[in-house]
């Protein structure tokens, strides 16, 4: 069974992640060229004090399939989770976490078992898996 798929939407929430930010924009754009469908990301800023907000602003501005939902202050991570699948239009929300615990790379296969006909998918942590393009672990995913 293949399920049609015409728009993905990632949500991520954030919260001062100004490091890592630069990492999963590069990585996120990367595998947007590799999905199914298309895509849009949505990024929950969830009061961030350092230059989070910013740089998701930046980002926004330089690609339209970026979008930043910008919290006045922390509201916790299940209220911006909440407040972007709210937002979502996509026929499927991936959640990621803006720290990289989620790999990026992952989506598409996600997606695909999603078409496969799984009604919920997600990851979690295994062993013995290493992070493309680098010598370090990442905490190992499986899809499930």
């Amino acid at each position: 069974m293949s399920r049609p798929l015409e728009l993905v939407s990632l949500v991520v929430p954030v919260y001062n992640e100004e490091q890592v930010l630069p990492l999963l924009l590069a990585r996120l754009s990367q595998i947007l060229t590799q999905l199914p469908c298309a895509a849009e990301l949505i990024f929950v800023n969830d009061g961030s004090r350092d230059r989070s907000a910013a740089i998701l602003t930046e980002a926004a501005a330089r690609d339209q399939r970026f979008k930043v939902i910008d919290f006045s202050r922390n509201f916790g991570h299940q209220i911006a989770i909440t407040a972007g699948t709210d937002f979502a239009g996509g026929d499927v929300v991936v959640i990621l976490d803006a720290d990289l615990q989620d790999p990026p790379e992952l989506v598409g296969e996600m997606i695909e078992r999603y078409q496969a006909g799984f009604d919920v998918v997600y990851a979690s942590a295994t062993s013995g898996m290493a992070r493309p393009g680098s010598s370090g672990p990442w905490p190992p995913v499986s899809i499930g």
